[in-house]
């Protein structure tokens, strides 16, 4: 596919950016948000518009001098400052704050992974002065604008297996998408992690994702985790909170209404991608030869619900709800008072009801199956 997909978040894009505000465009490494950057800046007049990289030091070195003169000298004639990869440039909040109060009708882009709000760099300088976007590997909705659905019931294979990474479109062969995705995983996967939280032991960050990877869909103990690893817990928890943060894992927790029964203290962690869970554990098989495709479709499910909601702004809690005599579903959204109950069946041809347990506790709350028949309607 040669075709330039466009962005689910472009409208949202052109209309905040707006003049004396910072426009922050945040997501995993690789996921094109320089490439949306770019397509938007070929609309642009090349002349008002100045694009620095904050892995360039010579690029870096030009906002070093935190002067209202510095910057009005910078930004002559300009009216858009582009910055990628703004985490990289030390004090980038206090910068920002500076050239958007002090020089007047300046629109600026920052992209970055959200590691900026680690070092406090953007938080409280930019209080009021900035609107956030998120981007994510493609997503179903946006997949939607450009195949018809025999391409899409046929693709689903390939999305359980690869993920919707921008750059695997221009790899039609197999074997191509495996070594793109290895490349992702070994050189920028973790890059911001091991930058600016200085890990030295970054193989253990590795070994807890393999570990994540096999249990999808599961109740994941962190002390388990700890002791797996041969770590204490909180070293654990502070890493779970970093992967979280560079966009690789969400978590989901459990749901209750202090029922007894109901377990909430542990919770559940998906990828926010399945092409590279499925790298981590170096298992690119057909579907027709794995024993965890009901894993996958969970991963994928969750991953492209939690899109859809921030790509159509459905604000709603996500939650998994079970009970210790085993009772459960795979997916809970409260929105206001309203309950809806989701069960993930790869077998279009499995039954499932709802939970007695949850529908006795629950009475208004909805239910619905989600299988290869329906999930469109789920994602889309």
């Amino acid at each position: 596919m040669n075709i330039y997909l466009e962005r689910a978040v472009i409208k949202d894009f052109q209309q905040k950016l707006i003049p004396n505000k910072v426009l922050l465009l945040l997501g995993a490494r690789r996921v094109g948000k320089t490439k949306l950057v770019s397509n938007f800046l070929e609309t642009y007049p090349k002349e008002s518009c100045l694009k620095l990289n904050g892995e360039d030091i010579n690029d870096a070195a030009l906002l070093k001098e935190r002067s209202v003169n510095n910057y009005k000298r910078l930004l002559t004639n300009i009216d858009l400052l582009v910055i990628d990869e703004a985490q990289h440039i030390p004090e980038i909040g206090q910068i920002l704050k500076l050239i958007v109060d002090s020089i007047d009708g300046i629109k600026v882009i920052a992209t970055g992974s959200s590691m900026f709000d680690l070092a406090n760099q953007l938080g409280e300088p930019l209080v009021g002065r900035k609107n956030t976007l998120y981007l994510f590997p493609f997503s179903q909705i946006e997949f939607s604008g450009y195949e018809n659905h025999k391409q899409t019931t046929e693709n689903l294979e390939q999305r359980l297996i690869f993920g919707g990474y921008p750059e695997l479109e221009q790899y039609p062969d197999w074997k191509d998408k495996e070594e793109y995705l290895f490349e992702i995983i070994n050189s920028y996967l973790l890059k911001d992690i091991l930058v600016y939280e200085g890990i030295k032991h970054s193989h253990k960050i590795y070994d807890l994702l393999r570990l994540i990877a096999f249990q999808l869909g599961k109740e994941v103990s962190v002390q388990e985790l700890a002791n797996q690893l041969q770590l204490a817990k909180n070293t654990v928890e502070k890493y779970l909170d970093l992967l979280s943060k560079v966009f690789i894992l969400f978590k989901i927790k459990g749901f209750s209404r202090n029922i007894r029964k109901e377990i909430t203290k542990s919770s559940r962690w998906y990828f926010y991608d399945n092409g590279i869970r499925n790298g981590l554990i170096n298992n690119f098989n057909l579907l027709n030869i794995r024993n965890d495709v009901g894993d996958l479709w969970e991963n994928y499910l969750a991953s492209e619900r939690l899109k859809k909601q921030h790509y159509k702004k459905v604000k709603t809690n996500n939650y998994f709800w079970r009970t210790y005599d085993r009772q459960e579903l795979d997916w809970l959204e409260e929105r206001a008072d309203k309950l809806s109950g989701f069960e993930f069946k790869w077998n279009a041809n499995k039954k499932s009801k709802i939970p007695t347990a949850f529908a006795k506790s629950y009475p208004d709350a909805s239910f619905e199956v989600v299988n290869r028949k329906n999930y469109l309607d789920f994602i889309t």
